[in-house]
């Protein structure tokens, strides 16, 4: 059986809306998804809010609640009957993040085994077919088939198999059209 690696924060978890949402709330209205198209969020916000921003994504409740990208449940269900499945996450950026992202994956997908949440740095040691990823910086040294998950910062990246939702990804990786 082949093995897939597969990315939380902008692949299963959508950390841009719920970035955008704390964003307005904390400071009103202002940035969009759209203003996302081609660049990441922290370059985006004013210099004088970028502290709080920091203490945000510092804190380990940060992780806890941002919500499921849309067909991420039934994606992973179908793409197991096919494929080992693995979540991999670089949560070495944030590891007052290990807690939350772990209970958070219990919660959304209970049928990954414990044994198969990978929380580490660099993703290109990970030992299996596919990682499905929205960071190019995480694809560029994996030995296996890189694809990269479409995200508003990475829309301008060509270097790899893209796949646009995980309707797109199960249809590729299933072989459906």
């Amino acid at each position: 059986m082949q093995r897939i690696a597969i990315d939380m924060d902008e692949v299963l978890a959508d950390t841009a809306a719920h970035q955008l949402a704390w964003y307005e709330r904390d400071f009103g209205p202002g940035l969009t998804m759209a203003d996302l198209h081609g660049k990441h969020f922290h370059t985006l916000v004013p210099e004088a809010h970028r502290s709080r921003i920091r203490e945000h994504l510092h804190h380990p409740a940060f992780f806890r609640d941002i919500p499921l990208m849309p067909g991420a449940v039934d994606a992973i269900r179908t793409l197991s009957s096919r494929f080992e499945i693995f979540v991999a996450s670089a949560a070495m950026e944030h590891p007052v993040s290990f807690t939350s992202k772990y209970e958070w994956l219990r919660e959304h997908f209970p049928d990954i085994a414990p044994s198969h949440c990978v929380f580490c740095g660099d993703k290109s040691v990970l030992g299996v077919d596919y990682l499905i990823d929205d960071s190019p910086y995480q694809l560029v040294r994996f030995r296996g088939e890189p694809i990269i998950f479409s995200a508003p910062h990475n829309v301008h990246e060509t270097r790899f198999r893209r796949v646009e939702d995980w309707p797109d990804a199960v249809a590729q990786l299933m072989g459906t059209p």
